[in-house]
């Protein structure tokens, strides 16, 4: 509905400036024919203008990638009211009654002229076809058709009708009055249009009045016709007829100097006003992001940070560009390793190793049958040279974990520069930032169980903590450690179970919350119990 709005805002404004211009400008002028043209040009103008739209398209830089912010979505429920009056469907129901009521009008006028015309006889002369009625009616023309009463006028009158009404079927005025009628239903609820209905009746009448006087001797005779006729009230619709209210201005009219043709200049007036139309209202203008020097991978400076993308549709020889990219400009060498794709070639499996000399960095790794979310490798460059490595992943760890698939954390150690990266991810949102000695890896995120899964490493072990989800008839859990392969110390609602009891043991669907603690945290919290390893797991109650 807007849009309809606005087309109307932008069609009446266009009629406004047409009319403006021929109501100041050009009424007064003799210009009929070129008056002419001018409303009609008006009309199409204001129809079909506002459909042109002209699309610049623009190039901007990219958006920084820099610290993706992850907002959590909140979801309120808003009681709907008994009941809302719609307005659209009220200004439109509103429109369609008027649109209704005109276009029955126009179907009975159009009835009676058929009813007038239909088994008359007719006269042809030349183009024209006469008809002489019985009927108490002004004359008027209707394309070819001219229309009379021959008994209500003198011969003297009847020959000036007769040539008034001959110029408008030559000149097919029948089209304008038909158009100016059907814009009037269209567009009744404006009441300019009506007016340029009536400025284009008008300007045709002085057409037919001033080419008649000067096919006839007796200029004078002719207005005095003009009076006589402004008795006849009987008009018919939809048709050129020889009366018309305003015989005062068209004897005016016909009376008056020729303009000169240096006055012509008032019609090209509205073509600034066009021009300034459509510059503001009629140009689209489409941002575009400028490509990136290798699409999908390749890196982007911005603010002294590298970017490099990797997406479910990144190609093997785009992973190879990145790995080239990582070692040549940051002498970061990356391994780029188990990668599965599926059936439309989209990455569901990747993993990757990262290392700056001979340390190990940061780890990558995603698996899954779903194709992976958009992911990369970010090297931020301090301005005392000092680089620092950012893995961040947009996977949305709150979504229903698929079956079977597996979710693997690596832990982060220190690098060369003493720098550690500190990537928290949570529920809903993530926000990777710089982070000091020693960072721990915290990850929390909801499976298809709806459980809650902390897990906590530290910084002194190369360990990887794999948790896998099985969806069936009766879902279990398995925990595993790139550790020791000793047994892990696991505490179910506070109590410590017993050396018989397993993972095995625990139905998923009855775990509200686990929580995975390894190294230093689980032995400053359980001691030399929690030396192998703690799982934390509370229960739905």
């Amino acid at each position: 509905m807007e849009a309809l709005f606005i087309y109307i805002a932008k069609s009446g404004g266009l009629l406004l400036l047409f009319y403006t211009a021929y109501y100041f400008l050009l009424r007064k002028e003799t210009f009929f024919t070129r008056n002419r043209w001018f409303l009609l040009t008006g009309l199409i103008t204001s129809v079909v203008l506002p459909f042109i739209v002209y699309t610049k398209n623009i190039w901007v830089a990219p958006a920084s990638t820099q610290n993706p912010d992850f907002q959590p979505v909140f979801t309120q429920t808003i009681e709907n009211p008994l009941f809302e009056i719609n307005w659209n469907y009220v200004l439109l129901a509103c429109y369609g009654i008027g649109f209704l009521a005109l276009l029955i009008k126009f179907a009975i006028d159009f009835y009676s002229l058929n009813a007038i015309l239909k088994g008359k006889k007719v006269k042809q002369q030349a183009d024209f076809k006469f008809i002489d009625v019985k009927e108490n009616i002004a004359p008027f023309s209707y394309f070819e058709y001219i229309v009379y009463n021959s008994s209500l006028y003198t011969a003297t009158e009847l020959e000036n009708i007769i040539e008034h009404e001959k110029v408008h079927s030559d000149q097919n005025h029948t089209v304008d009055v038909l158009i100016s009628r059907i814009f009037s239903i269209l567009f009744w609820f404006n009441p300019l249009v009506w007016l340029y209905k009536k400025a284009i009746t008008q300007n045709l009448e002085f057409i037919a009045d001033n080419e008649a006087a000067k096919k006839l001797s007796d200029k004078k005779a002719y207005q005095y016709t003009l009076l006589k006729i402004t008795t006849h009230e009987n008009c018919v619709a939809i048709t050129n007829h020889f009366y018309q209210s305003l015989i005062k201005k068209r004897i005016v009219m016909l009376n008056q100097n020729q303009s000169k043709k240096r006055n012509y200049w008032k019609y090209y007036t509205v073509i600034p006003a066009l021009v300034a139309f459509v510059l503001l209202f009629q140009i689209e203008v489409v941002a575009h992001e400028k490509e990136q020097t290798q699409k999908n991978s390749a890196a982007e400076k911005v603010k002294g940070m590298d970017v490099y993308e990797i997406k479910k549709t990144t190609t093997d020889q785009e992973l190879a560009t990145i790995t080239e990219k990582l070692k040549a400009e940051h002498n970061v060498d990356a391994v780029i390793s188990e990668t599965k794709r599926n059936s439309n070639n989209e990455l569901t499996s990747i993993k990757v190793d990262l290392k700056n000399g001979k340390e190990e960095t940061q780890a990558l790794h995603i698996s899954g049958s779903d194709a992976i979310k958009d992911c990369g490798i970010i090297i931020k460059t301090e301005e005392n040279g000092v680089k620092k490595i950012i893995v961040v992943t947009k996977n949305e760890f709150q979504k229903d974990a698929t079956e079977g698939s597996k979710i693997k954390i690596k832990k982060t150690q220190k690098t060369n520069t003493n720098t550690d990266v500190k990537t928290n991810t949570t529920t809903g949102k993530s926000d990777p930032t710089n982070g000091t000695t020693n960072t721990h890896v915290i990850t929390t995120f909801k499976t298809n169980v709806n459980t809650n899964v902390n897990v906590s490493t530290d910084g002194d072990k190369n360990e990887t903590t794999s948790i896998t989800y099985y969806s069936q008839s009766k879902p279990k859990v398995i925990v595993k450690s790139g550790g020791s392969s000793a047994k892990q110390l696991i505490i179910v609602d506070g109590v410590v179970l017993t050396d018989g009891t397993s993972m095995d043991d625990i139905d998923a669907l009855d775990i509200e919350k686990m929580s995975v603690f390894k190294g230093t945290q689980a032995i400053e919290k359980y001691g030399d119990k929690g030396k192998n390893g703690v799982i934390e797991i509370t229960t739905k109650k």
